[in-house]
């Protein structure tokens, strides 16, 4: 008897191991399809474990809290903004260049990854009050979509889907918030 109990289990274990399991919430989702073929990384981000220490040396100030916060709200929690302090060290810095030059020809923003910590241009040869792009909305659009970048997203095609990561400021959206796609991106890589 005790060698029939053993071998019936042994069958139900089985069966209930054969059935499809559901995914384990440590599965990442597939990440997101790129402009120019590559996908969304953590690999490519400034995020270091589940926050981001930065430092400022901008004076766009109503910008970059507007990014911190639109990359941190409506379920996007996964990733703590900080601001570095005596104990921490930045792994990202929020920088003004005022430049019309090399690679900031027509640049109004721009993240850098570097050894240590990152850096996130943003240009004031174009956002600064009396220039093309020298108000909120437009200070606010650029450092919420290079935010993105630092958080691992690269660009998407405006035609695939609203998008804050368009490459084109004229097609991120004016609101400069993560849209429905954006959030969806965000926990693919994040959870």
């Amino acid at each position: 008897m005790p060698t029939e109990l053993a071998w019936s289990a042994a069958v139900v274990a089985a069966a209930l191991l054969a059935l499809p399991q559901p995914p384990t919430t440590s599965t990442a989702a597939a990440a997101a399809k790129c402009v120019g073929g590559a996908k969304d990384s953590r690999g490519r981000s400034a995020v270091d474990g589940r926050e981001v220490r930065w430092e400022d040396e901008t004076k766009f100030n109503d910008a970059y809290r507007h990014a911190h916060k639109a990359w941190s709200t409506h379920g996007l929690s996964q990733v703590k903004f900080r601001p570095d302090n005596a104990s921490s060290i930045a792994d990202l810095q929020w920088q003004g260049v005022n430049s019309t030059r090399d690679n900031f020809k027509g640049v109004l923003g721009q993240y850098a990854p570097h050894p240590g910590a990152d850096t996130l241009y943003l240009n004031r040869a174009y956002l600064d009050r009396g220039k093309r792009y020298g108000d909120d909305m437009y200070r606010r659009m650029v450092a919420a979509h290079e935010l993105g970048h630092a958080l691992g997203f690269c660009h998407k095609n405006p035609d695939w889907y609203p998008t804050l990561m368009a490459k084109e400021i004229d097609d991120v959206p004016t609101n400069a918030q993560p849209t429905s796609k954006d959030r969806a991106n965000y926990h693919k890589l994040w959870g």
